[in-house]
């Protein structure tokens, strides 16, 4: 803990330290309080560490276990609010690696549960926070301590993996929370699929940016200053900025408040580029692009309910009402990610 601390704080020794809680989810985490020899340091630090050998292994799939760590080793710092990285490691002979970062409850921050929907005005924010990322980054090399960022990218393998997973998926909505959830009209498991790819492969496109990747309010809190920021950086990537968008703006809004607010929410992230100095989309094309991100985030939750270790179901269950509304409001079938 002194070598990872040492870097922000120097001559920095950690006297004691004492593992308040653990949590396990897709990774082992913990809330860990210090105590100091010399020098001064934060009162507490989140770890995450290896989660079981399966998550390791769907992690080592999509190209994000060591993403994350990699940043935090890099003390990388985004222009938006996000946890403080202190260190990182990586074990590849292990498939194993830990992060050390910032404790944002130590720091006024309050973390959102990934069960309720955000409120209007942590949406906006967080959608500000988004645009100042991808501005920054916008169609420019990275920098070294980004470099092993990948491209969005699902292999051939995923076709039939992917079809076989969101069958089993599709089967559980059937039962979760004890009542069948409501899909999108005439979808099935090979549709969904073929639609899946496709958005990953959009996502994949110019104008790149650096992408969060994962930005579900479960891996969003509220600043002591009231601002949306974000953890859980192992699914960052380099791509198109509607993937970010849209799976945070229909993700966590409540389906009424997102039908009402969706076009103005659109209309300031554009305006942020804008400001940022980015040559931002037209509102036409910026909404075409939005129109077709629902698939993708359907997809992604019926994938974790069928894993069915990742996320709770209740949180799986929210987060597919959420997308599948928004699949149908939109007419995403209609839109750039139909397969035909």
């Amino acid at each position: 803990m002194s070598a990872a601390l040492g870097r922000r704080y120097p001559g920095i020794v950690v006297r004691d330290v004492r593992i308040d809680y653990v949590e396990h989810g897709t990774n082992s985490a913990a809330r860990v309080a210090l105590s100091f020899a010399g020098g001064p340091g934060p009162s507490s630090v989140f770890v995450k560490g290896p989660g079981r050998p399966s998550h390791r292994m769907a992690l080592l799939v999509l190209g994000a276990l060591w993403t994350e760590a990699l940043l935090a080793d890099a003390g990388v710092t985004f222009p938006l609010h996000h946890p403080v990285f202190y260190g990182g490691g990586v074990d590849r002979s292990r498939a194993a690696c830990v992060v050390v970062a910032e404790d944002v409850a130590a720091s006024g921050g309050q973390p959102h549960d990934g069960l309720a929907p955000l409120s209007l005005d942590a949406v906006r924010s967080g959608l500000q926070g988004l645009a100042a990322l991808h501005a920054a980054h916008w169609d420019r090399p990275l920098p070294a301590s980004l470099a092993h960022l990948c491209v969005w990218r699902l292999g051939p393998v995923w076709g039939t993996v992917s079809t076989a997973s969101l069958a089993r998926g599709l089967r559980r909505a059937e039962e979760v929370a004890g009542e069948p959830l409501s899909l999108p009209r005439g979808i099935g498991a090979r549709m969904l699929s073929g639609q899946f790819r496709r958005s990953a492969a959009i996502a994949a496109t110019r104008p790149r940016t650096v992408l969060h990747g994962d930005p579900h309010p479960g891996n969003t809190y509220a600043t002591a200053s009231r601002q949306t920021g974000f953890f859980d950086w192992q699914l960052a990537r380099v791509g198109h900025w509607s993937h970010d968008v849209g799976y945070f703006l229909v993700g966590s809004l409540d389906v009424e408040v997102r039908r009402r607010h969706e076009r103005e929410l659109l209309a300031t992230y554009l305006e942020a580029l804008a400001m940022a100095g980015v040559g931002a989309p037209s509102f036409a094309r910026a909404w075409d692009r939005y129109r077709g991100t629902p698939a993708f985030g359907l997809a992604t939750w019926l994938h974790t309910l069928s894993f069915g270790t990742l996320q709770r179901d209740e949180v799986c269950a929210a987060a597919i009402r959420r997308f599948a509304t928004a699949y149908d409001d939109l007419g995403t079938a209609r839109a750039d990610v139909a397969t035909g």
